[in-house]
């Protein structure tokens, strides 16, 4: 029993310790054609200017833009720094059941999905930043005005989720692509709650993510991006 306890302190020493449930980083970016999307609603507002005929859903949805990029500068950083849980995506072998004869049968991969959503949860400042932010950004999918759908491109961002070691290094990354929020959590209220801080649900979809090897995490370490992660988290 000695020999195995030593056996796994020493595995353990030689893996620097175990990782850490509470040791995360997240960086959720928006949609990259946000700025292509604020210079065309700008225009939208100047033709407005000189057409009566403008539909109220066409300057509702300029004015989702404009919201959504002012609400991305004021919370990015407080959204990366009040996620207070995030779920790591799976990765799923799609197969197919294959029987020669009354042989037992085996099962052949067929293909590969990315089966469920990055489901994450957020500390809610005093005025709801965080839930309007994803509120916006659900309204450049869909307007709630003219219930209609927007392009693809331009509602979809991505994530990167990271676990730190003790020492605050990034150990293992992956980063999701074409995310976005596809549900928005309801608060439950309460008197009952008084000491508690009110939390918002949201969960993402997203098309696949990719392991940050080990080669990208060390040239991840010069980038403005770690930097960023550094700088929010106060590392």
């Amino acid at each position: 029993m000695a020999v195995g306890l030593q056996k796994f302190i020493s595995s353990m020493n030689r893996s620097k310790g175990f990782a850490r449930l509470s040791r995360y980083a997240v960086v959720i970016t928006p949609p990259g054609n946000l700025e292509n999307l604020a210079n065309i609603a700008g225009q939208g507002d100047l033709d407005a200017g000189n057409n009566t005929n403008t539909e109220t859903g066409q300057a509702d949805e300029f004015n989702n833009v404009f919201r959504f990029q002012s609400l991305g500068k004021q919370v990015a950083q407080q959204l990366t720094l009040h996620c207070n849980s995030i779920s790591m995506p799976g990765h799923d072998l799609q197969a197919q059941d294959m029987q020669h004869g009354s042989a037992p049968g085996r099962q052949i991969v067929q293909s590969h999905d990315y089966a469920g959503t990055i489901a994450a949860s957020f500390y809610l400042d005093s005025h709801l930043r965080e839930r309007h932010y994803f509120e916006q950004w659900q309204k450049m999918a869909v307007s709630t005005t003219t219930h209609k759908a927007n392009y693809y491109n331009d509602y979809i961002g991505s994530m990167e989720i990271f676990q730190l070691d003790t020492n605050n290094e990034i150990t293992y990354g992956i980063k999701a692509t074409e995310v976005y929020p596809s549900t928005i959590g309801g608060i439950e209220y309460s008197y009952d709650s008084a000491n508690q801080v009110a939390t918002q649900a949201v969960s993402f979809e997203y098309r696949q993510w990719y392991n940050l090897t080990e080669n990208a995490i060390h040239t991840y370490r010069n980038s403005d991006s770690y930097n960023y992660v550094l700088k929010t988290y106060g590392y």
